[in-house]
């Protein structure tokens, strides 16, 4: 297993430390929940690099990488959405934004055509992850609706643009 495949498993393995620490009652548990979160985040960022530098690119990492940051989001946000700090309909818009935009590239593998993330895709999810730092950092009502307006508005922006610029993937006459 490569440098850039470790981190990402670090990542995985960092999830459960993350969400132990937010329903752990001890002092500062938010502190240290949001360190293993800000740590789990940078690694997205630099297994992402050390892979194209280093060509370390494999197949498990195309698979596992994009996996491991949606468990690491999606985690964080379940917890605000039960926490009281989400509505859980924005929190549907992102779920249904990931597995549209996974099944249009599913679709587009199987006509032969690999979708790259877009910048958008790279913004919506630096974005997400600085506003649940945010969040984490500061409980407070006006920016948690700040966080999920920016949060709402990059993933369905996001998602539009895949849609936009890969239509040509869709054979809408066999709907």
């Amino acid at each position: 297993m490569n440098t850039a495949n470790k981190l990402t498993m670090l990542r995985v393995v960092l999830i459960p430390v993350f969400l132990v620490l937010l329903y752990l009652p001890i002092p500062f548990h938010m502190a240290f929940a949001l360190v293993i979160f800000i740590l789990a985040s940078v690694t997205d960022f630099i297994d992402g690099y050390i892979a194209r530098h280093y060509n370390q690119v494999t197949d498990f990492g195309k698979f596992m990488d994009p996996l491991a940051d949606k468990l690491l989001v999606m985690s964080a946000l379940l917890w605000f959405v039960e926490a009281g700090r989400l509505p859980a309909w924005a929190m549907l818009v992102v779920v249904a934004r990931e597995f549209a935009v996974t099944a249009l590239r599913l679709i587009a593998v199987e006509r032969g055509r690999v979708i790259a993330a877009a910048w958008s895709g790279k913004i919506k999810t630096a974005s997400t992850m600085v506003c649940i730092c945010l969040m984490l950092l500061f409980a407070r009502p006006w920016l948690d609706v700040l966080c999920a307006a920016v949060i709402l508005v990059t993933t369905v922006y996001s998602g539009v643009e895949y849609f936009v610029k890969n239509r040509d993937v869709m054979d809408w006459r066999n709907l």
